[in-house]
C-alpha cells in the first residue's frame, strides 16, 4: 500500500445531516459517530450548531472538526455583516470558500436553514436550497434523504421523519449510528 492509498483510508469519515422542513417546522439531525478508517473514534460528536444573534439558524456539517468550527465562525461573522439575509451570507461564504487559499483546502459540506430557507452549501462554491425543502448530506445523506422523501406526505412532524430517517441511514451506513441530535426552528 503506497503512503497516498494509507492516507486515503485513515481520512475522518462519519457523519449523516439531514433537514427535514415541513409545515412551519424545520428540523436539522445528525448522528454522533466519526470515524477514522475503519474505526469508530467517538459516537457522540455534536455536528449541529446554532448561529445568528437569535440562535435563530440551525447549521450541520459533514467534514474534519476543526474545518466545520473554521466555517461555522466564517457564516457567524458574515450573519453578522447581513443579519436577517440567510442566502446572502451564505453566497458570501460561498465565494470566500471557492477562493481562499486556505479555505479552497476544505473539503466540507454545510445543511444551513432558518424559519424560511434551507441551504446546501459546498466548498465549489454551491448554494443550492432544495426544491423540497429535504437537505441529506455526509456518508449517510443520500440513504437519510431517500428515506425521508418517503413518509414525507404522512401524518408525521418534520422532526420525526428526521429521526426516523437518520435512524434508518445508520442501520445501512457503516459510518452513521443512532445516536442522534435534533435542533428545531
Amino acid at each position: 500500500m503506497s503512503d497516498h492509498d494509507y492516507a486515503q483510508t485513515q481520512r475522518w469519515r462519519g457523519t449523516t445531516i439531514l433537514s427535514v422542513r415541513k409545515g412551519s417546522d424545520v428540523v436539522i439531525a445528525g448522528d454522533g459517530q466519526v470515524s477514522m478508517g475503519h474505526t469508530v473514534l467517538k459516537n457522540n460528536a455534536r455536528k449541529l450548531r446554532r448561529l445568528g444573534r437569535e440562535n435563530n439558524i440551525i447549521a450541520g456539517f459533514a467534514g474534519a472538526t476543526a474545518d466545520a468550527f473554521t466555517l461555522f465562525e466564517r457564516l457567524e461573522s458574515k450573519l453578522e455583516a447581513h443579519p436577517g439575509q440567510l442566502t446572502r451570507a451564505c453566497v458570501e461564504l460561498a465565494k470566500d470558500w471557492r477562493t481562499d487559499k486556505y479555505l479552497r483546502r476544505l473539503e466540507a459540506l454545510m445543511a444551513v436553514c432558518d424559519k424560511s430557507t434551507s441551504l446546501i452549501l459546498t466548498g465549489t462554491g454551491d448554494v443550492v436550497e432544495p426544491q423540497d425543502g429535504i437537505i441529506g448530506i455526509g456518508s449517510g445523506g443520500n440513504y437519510a434523504l431517500a428515506a425521508a422523501r418517503a413518509p414525507y406526505d404522512q401524518d408525521l412532524s418534520a422532526g420525526d421523519i428526521a429521526l426516523r430517517s437518520i435512524r434508518i441511514a445508520a442501520g445501512i451506513c457503516v459510518y452513521t449510528n443512532d445516536n442522534i441530535i435534533v435542533e428545531k426552528l
